[in-house]
């Protein structure tokens, strides 16, 4: 597994090498730049905004930018925000355990849900239960995000005054109360991308589990007087797991930017919002770092997915 490892890892470098290229042209050819509303601002002299400009390289050709900011790069140096005033490693660090927070915490429950309640439907199609939980599945990942972070604004915040609806970095007291108050505001925006994660990964678990249950082997599993438990367990669940292994692996990058939606709603202090932000304000070495931040976060879980395949299936070889 090591020398397939190293392989992977070594396919992976050019992959990054052409996504980052495609991207840093992209927003080189973006209208606007960081220092466009210099130009505009009677305050500041033009010739301050043109050394800027050069101190900057934002005129130069844009493969020699490139450049510059890949050997920058690989020597650990992100680039600065024009906006903030602060290095970009330092900027999305600063974020990073919120989003950590938010989106582990929300996919934690996402499986938490879909696991049981996709076998326990697949084993007993077509029941009560099966048809509950097609029922509220179909509903989950039909509502947007934006519609049910506002709803339980409405509910929770407004209407009952359990919860905050915005999400606060400082909170200002420490000790037993942090965690309260932590989980008091984490509440929402977890519950709201975890059901809608759990909702649709429902779905893709019961297909996934009603695909193997038929099979050969796991007939012969029972006709050996195995317990049925056993059976679902050893013999079905994780043979099925595969596909849902693929999904979420797949699916996981997408969830970064996807919660771009609900840290908007809730005020979470993120990298979503920190996108957001900067695209706004054309602070381009930010966005070009969170954007390469999840095209790596892309490779990986694609990685972290095929080693996973080979412990769910044992026929499955590293070559």
């Amino acid at each position: 597994m090591t020398r397939y490892l190293l392989r992977r890892l070594l396919i992976a470098i050019p992959s990054l090498l052409g996504i980052s290229l495609v991207l840093y042209a992209v927003l080189a050819l973006a209208p606007g730049d960081p220092f466009g509303e210099l130009a505009t601002n009677p305050n500041v002299p033009p010739e301050v905004a043109a050394a800027l400009r050069v101190r900057f390289g934002l005129d130069d050709p844009i493969v020699l930018r490139y450049f510059r900011w890949l050997l920058a790069m690989l020597h650990g140096d992100w680039g600065f925000s024009f906006v903030s005033r602060m290095n970009v490693d330092t900027l999305i660090l600063q974020r990073l355990p919120t989003t950590l927070l938010v989106i582990g915490s929300s996919q934690v429950l996402a499986l938490l849900i879909a696991l049981p309640v996709g076998v326990y439907a697949a084993t007993r199609p077509y029941s009560v239960f099966d048809q509950v939980a097609n029922t509220l599945a179909f509903i989950g990942f039909s509502l947007p995000t934006f519609f049910t972070g506002i709803l339980l604004i409405l509910v929770f915040s407004i209407t009952l005054d359990w919860l905050p609806f915005v999400y606060r970095a400082d909170l200002g007291v420490s000790g037993w109360r942090w965690w309260w108050e932590e989980f008091r505001q984490a509440v929402m925006p977890v519950a709201v991308l975890g059901l809608f994660q759990g909702a649709s990964w429902t779905r893709y678990v019961r297909s996934a589990v009603l695909d193997v249950i038929r099979l050969d082997h796991v007939t012969t599993a029972r006709a050996k007087g195995l317990k049925e438990r056993v059976v679902i367990v050893k013999h079905v669940v994780r043979n099925a797991l595969i596909p849902v292994v693929t999904l979420v692996a797949l699916t996981m990058p997408a969830v970064f930017g996807g919660a771009i939606v609900t840290e908007q709603i809730f005020r979470v202090p993120g990298i979503g919002s920190l996108l957001i932000s900067s695209m706004l304000a054309n602070d381009t070495p930010v966005v070009m770092a969170v954007t390469f931040v999840f095209a790596c976060l892309v490779i990986l879980f694609n990685l972290i997915a095929d080693l996973l395949y080979g412990w769910l299936d044992p026929r499955i070889a590293y070559r």
